[in-house]
C-alpha cells in the first residue's frame, strides 16, 4: 500500500469509495467538480493498494492552519492502520506548507473517528464552536 496525492484519474474511484465509506456526519454532497478541485489544489491524499483506492484524506491549507477531513477507509480494509498512515501523510504535507496547527473535522457522534483522532495525538477542543452555512 502507498499513500500519495490524488491524480485526476483517481476522481471516479474516490467518489465510489466515498459512496461506501462516507461519514454519516458529512453534509455536503460529493461531486466530481469538488473532488477535481481538491486534486488540483494538491489537498487530496489517497491510499492505494494493488491499483485500488482504499482510503482518502483531504489535508487543506488556508495559509494560516491546516484542516483535515474526509478521512475514509474502505469498510473491508479498516483496522489495518490505513487511516493512521493517511493522517501521518496529511501532517507531513501540511507541515511542508507551513502549518503549525491542524484541525481535524469529526462528527461528534462518530465514536470510531473520535477514538482514531485521539489515538493520533489530537485533543478535543471543547472551547471552540463551529458555525457552518451551506451555500
Amino acid at each position: 500500500m502507498i499513500v500519495r496525492r490524488a491524480r485526476a484519474r483517481d476522481l471516479e474511484a474516490v467518489l465510489r469509495l466515498w459512496a461506501t465509506a462516507r461519514s454519516q456526519a458529512a453534509s455536503t454532497p460529493d461531486d466530481a467538480p469538488g473532488v477535481a478541485h481538491a486534486i488540483e489544489q494538491g489537498a487530496l491524499l489517497v491510499a492505494e493498494d494493488a491499483g485500488a483506492i482504499i482510503g482518502t484524506l483531504i489535508a487543506g491549507w488556508d495559509g494560516w492552519r491546516g484542516n483535515m477531513y474526509r478521512l475514509a477507509v474502505a469498510p473491508d480494509r479498516r483496522r489495518l492502520g490505513i487511516a493512521s498512515q493517511l493522517v501521518e501523510a496529511g501532517e507531513t504535507l501540511l507541515r511542508s506548507r507551513g502549518a503549525r496547527r491542524i484541525t481535524a473535522l469529526v462528527g461528534r457522534e462518530d465514536r470510531v473517528a473520535m477514538a482514531l483522532w485521539r489515538a493520533s495525538g489530537y485533543g478535543h477542543d471543547a472551547g471552540i464552536a463551529r458555525f457552518v452555512r451551506n451555500l
